[in-house]
């Protein structure tokens, strides 16, 4: 796929997950919403916070912001609770929320008992129960990962509308990004929420699929909300700023395989860090012996690191290669000022 797609951006986002104290995540929430920005998402990647409850609190604390997981998984919960859980923040937050999803990963699935065998007919089952009990239909479904028997949201005494909370499949791999395509054509899901820790380029391949898959159900391209987290490290010492990503980009080049295939660094260094990291959980100490092995040139093909500008610049390129809403997790402990560098790029728009 050719990149044609608008550089500026009319939305832009946060991403909370794992700050100092989770009172800064609540206000960097507000804060984001205070600046003018659309949404924030939760993470819930690894064991750090429940994504839940801070987005409960986020209902309360807030007036207009999207909520959203960015994201949760469709193995832990099962899938009559995800939709209990999502009506009732649906109706706390007055109709803001948005339920990102994703497969997982192992090797922490399996470490908690989860079977990830056949992650993609998990999703496609997984979200299509989950869009119908949100629609309040009485559900029976036999399928291959999932089985459910007469079963609906229970709202007697509550609002007995719809929940329209739309579905946003994290995708990394190609051929989740097909199956989210098809996911939207049918009505299912209502966009993608693209990975981090990749860079520009990445995104094209898995546009490919995701435009084949909608396509292959009369749908365009274009039906499809495509949002994009992306690590920012910002500061105006550059090497800092690459320093601090640095960390990160180490850990998931050493843990996550479709980031050691996509992030640009080669076979036998990825090997070293693999190595040195010995797998998850990795200490402290792991982690800086495996981050000598990360270059510069590395961090900066995956994160947008250096200064505002080359942050700004950086988010545009992923925006040129099809993300719709840069989501933005900063490295460094500058949240607000790059909410605000955020902000103001959105409004020069």
């Amino acid at each position: 796929m050719n990149a044609n797609f608008d550089r500026e951006f009319t939305r832009a986002g946060i991403w909370n997950w794992e700050r100092s104290h989770v009172e800064d995540e609540v206000r960097s929430a507000q804060y984001a919403e205070e600046t003018g920005l659309d949404s924030v998402w939760q993470g819930e990647s690894r064991l750090v916070r429940d994504a839940m409850t801070l987005m409960g609190a986020y209902t309360q604390v807030t007036d207009e912001i999207d909520i959203a997981p960015g994201v949760t998984n469709c193995y832990t919960r099962n899938v009559a609770l995800m939709a209990q859980t999502f009506s009732t923040l649906h109706e706390l937050s007055g109709g803001r929320m948005k339920l990102g999803i994703g497969a997982w990963w192992d090797p922490l699935a399996s470490k908690v008992g989860i079977d990830r065998e056949r992650p993609l007919r998990r999703m496609w089952e997984y979200c299509t129960v989950t869009k119908r009990l949100l629609d309040l239909e009485n559900v029976t479904y036999e399928g291959d990962t999932l089985r459910v028997e007469d079963i609906e949201l229970d709202l007697v005494r509550s609002n007995a509308e719809p929940r329209d909370v739309p579905i946003y499949v994290g995708a990394t791999g190609e051929t989740m990004h097909k199956l989210t395509g098809e996911l939207v054509g049918n009505g299912i899901a209502g966009g993608i929420f693209m990975n981090y820790l990749i860079p520009p380029e990445h995104n094209l391949k898995g546009l490919e699929k995701l435009k084949e898959g909608v396509e292959k159900q009369d749908g365009s391209l274009e039906d499809v909300d495509r949002p994009q987290l992306i690590a920012v490290s910002m500061d105006e010492d550059v090497d800092y700023a690459i320093d601090q990503a640095r960390n990160l980009a180490t850990q998931y080049i050493g843990q996550q395989p479709h980031i050691t295939k996509a992030c640009g660094i080669d076979d036998e260094r990825a090997e070293k860090v693999k190595a040195e990291l010995g797998g998850w959980p990795a200490t402290a100490a792991d982690i800086k012996r495996a981050s000598e092995y990360v270059s510069d040139d590395v961090v900066t093909n995956i994160v947008a690191a250096g200064t505002r500008d080359d942050v700004i610049e950086r988010i545009r390129d992923y925006c040129a290669a099809g993300c719709t809403e840069p989501v933005v997790y900063p490295l460094t402990d500058n949240m607000e000022d790059v909410i605000d560098a955020l902000a103001e790029a959105k409004a020069e728009t």
